[in-house]
């Protein structure tokens, strides 16, 4: 993909081999016969897009074929004319795989760059790994994520990072499932990977740079791992077992919706888990998955707390006896772990029946919930968690999202997720984690929708629910109040589309009031703080509001001038969403 020979006057060739390569985990790497004239060129995906007087960092691993000279090859980066906008070189000599390395400085903005590559010689290279990198990264962290949309998820405050996903987790059968130690190491021994959803995976962006991640914005890292099984929706069963008796076939068929890691290979498997936990937390001298952090750069532990293991499985006998095994031995290795389970893709259903009563049997200490629902039953179903049973596991409401039909992201499907958490936030004893699902989707290359956030080479595009969820990431509290709504309409209708949450920021000494109103009519109201004494109080008000269609809707934020104490008048526009955050001034 993107690569291709610009030929001048004279011929050339590009083949692929796999003859010692640089690393196993990457077999492959291209043979250029080269000449003047000629040059390899890449188009990015969608485009290389530069900024003036940014700085690129080019890499690439290159060694000179057998009876052949190497030389120099000059890199430039051109625009759409074929304008030069940077310009550098690398001299190819080795006989054996070296990195070479350069600096590529833009001399203008361009949207969609082309990557060209000019060997000066004649001659027989061969290259793999090319890579141009900005060095403007968040936290100008090497092989770093792309600074505005870490940003923008960093403006969430979240408390916590699921990764690498759900259905990316478990995988397209059994050696699709993501094996964390081939996103790990030196980038040109990583393993790429196919997923589920028919996308590559690069790896470059691995367990490393995520727990990183986690790290720099405060968050806690929640990696999932699969339960010893891939995806029921997998396209393939077969599965090459590496410990087959010498001249056995080494395929092995698992028919059926779901397949399972065969029990002679879970010992390994299960060590691999374990292997994880020690990666993040253990000693960088005295354990060899610490000092493999160390050597990353990042002796310290990343402190991992949680752990999932299976994400939306059947919950079929094949799950139950993997899921026990990796279960258990984490609690016995690792009982400082909270270990999260998961009740199938539904709220309701077989699999959610079983998945509780399998959880409620071990006594796992939390499962991960998934449903994507449309307004109406968050409407409806605000009471859902207030039947829950307070003694069994606790819930991470990990996938959720309303949705109409064709699937838009507006201000009705943003304000039914406001509504419906103020009846989680509510049952907070109960629901420890939310996430909204899907997160990322890059314009054109997605086949799901709605994602919570868009974005293409040059800009990052919040949809509205992105701002529902950074008006609670950015006002969660650690002290739920109780509250009560009286309105002066009985009608049920009514009262099920205004929803109020009240919580206090314990750390701040803030005080958090969270009003919906879904109505399509305003709802002047008198907001009363009882029992709570509040002395020379100031206060922000954040609005998210709009007609129900509204797609490009997002929050404001203005000094709240009404509050004069523990009781202030407030309308609550039509369609809309307000936090109002009171400060105490204390001494003033």
């Amino acid at each position: 993909y993107a690569w291709a020979v610009k030929e001048g006057n004279t011929s050339a060739a590009v083949t692929i081999a796999a003859a010692d390569p640089i690393h196993p985990n990457n077999p492959h790497y291209a043979v250029l016969e080269a000449r003047p004239g000629v040059t390899l060129q890449n188009d990015g995906f969608d485009g290389i897009s530069l900024k003036k007087g940014e700085k690129y960092d080019f890499s690439l691993f290159a060694r000179v074929a057998p009876g052949s000279k190497g030389g120099k090859v000059v890199v430039c980066l051109l625009d759409q004319t074929g304008r030069e906008i940077a310009r550098s070189s690398v001299n190819v000599s080795s006989k054996e795989w070296k990195k070479q390395q350069t600096v590529l400085t833009a001399n203008a903005d361009v949207r969609a760059a082309v990557l060209s590559l000019q060997p000066q010689t004649v001659g027989t290279l061969h290259l793999d790994m090319i890579s141009l990198f900005p060095q403007n990264t968040f936290k100008g962290h090497k092989n770093g994520l792309r600074a505005d949309l870490a940003q923008t998820l960093a403006d969430l405050h979240p408390r916590f990072v699921r990764f690498p996903g759900g259905c990316v987790a478990h995988g397209d059968g059994i050696d699709n499932i993501y094996d964390w130690k081939g996103s790990i190491g030196p980038l040109e021994a990583r393993k790429p990977l196919r997923n589920l959803w028919g996308y590559h995976q690069t790896r470059g962006l691995g367990y490393f740079e995520y727990f990183r991640f986690c790290e720099d914005i405060g968050a806690e890292p929640l990696p999932v791992l699969a339960a010893g099984v891939p995806c029921q929706n997998s396209g393939t069963h077969t599965h090459y077992a590496d410990n087959c008796p010498q001249g056995a076939n080494k395929e092995l068929m698992r028919y059926g919706q779901q397949g399972g890691i065969p029990m002679e290979e879970m010992p390994a498997y299960i060590q691999d888990v374990l292997d994880l936990i020690e990666y993040a937390n253990g000693d960088a001298r005295r354990t060899v998955w610490g000092r493999k952090r160390a050597e990353a750069g990042h002796p310290k532990p990343f402190n991992l707390k949680y752990i999932g293991i299976g994400n939306e499985d059947m919950i079929t006998e094949v799950f139950e006896e993997r899921f026990a095994m990796i279960y258990k031995a984490v609690r016995e290795k690792h009982p400082e772990i909270t270990v999260v389970g998961t009740v199938g893709p539904f709220y309701e259903g077989t699999d959610y029946a079983e998945g509780w009563r399998l959880a409620t049997e071990l006594g796992v200490p939390m499962v991960d919930e998934h449903y994507y629902v449309d307004p109406g039953w968050m409407i409806h179903n605000q009471d859902y968690y207030d039947r829950y049973d307070r003694t069994k596991s606790k819930v991470y409401l990990g996938e959720y999202a309303a949705h109409l039909p064709g699937r838009p992201n507006n201000i009705e499907t943003a304000l039914a997720e406001a509504l419906y958490l103020t009846s989680v936030e509510r049952n907070a004893d109960v629901v420890e984690m939310t996430s909204y699902a899907p997160l990322l989707a890059k314009e054109g290359h997605t086949q799901w929708n709605p994602d919570l956030i868009y974005f293409n080479n040059t800009e990052v595009k919040p949809t509205v629910g992105y701002y529902t969820q950074q008006m609670y990431g950015q006002n969660a509290g650690t002290q739920y109040i109780t509250s009560h709504v009286t309105l002066n309409n009985g009608q049920e209708a009514v009262r099920k589309r205004v929803g109020v949450s009240v919580v206090k920021d314990e750390a701040t000494g803030d005080h958090i009031v969270k009003l919906v109103n879904l109505l399509p009519v305003e709802v002047s109201s008198t907001v009363k703080l009882k029992g709570i004494d509040l002395q020379n109080p100031s206060a922000v008000k954040t609005l998210l509001t709009g007609d129900p269609k509204d797609k490009q809707a997002r929050s404001v934020t203005s000094a709240f001038v009404d509050i004069g104490g523990t009781e202030f008048p407030y309308t609550l526009p039509a369609y809309s969403f307000t936090v109002i955050r009171i400060h105490e001034n204390k001494g003033k």
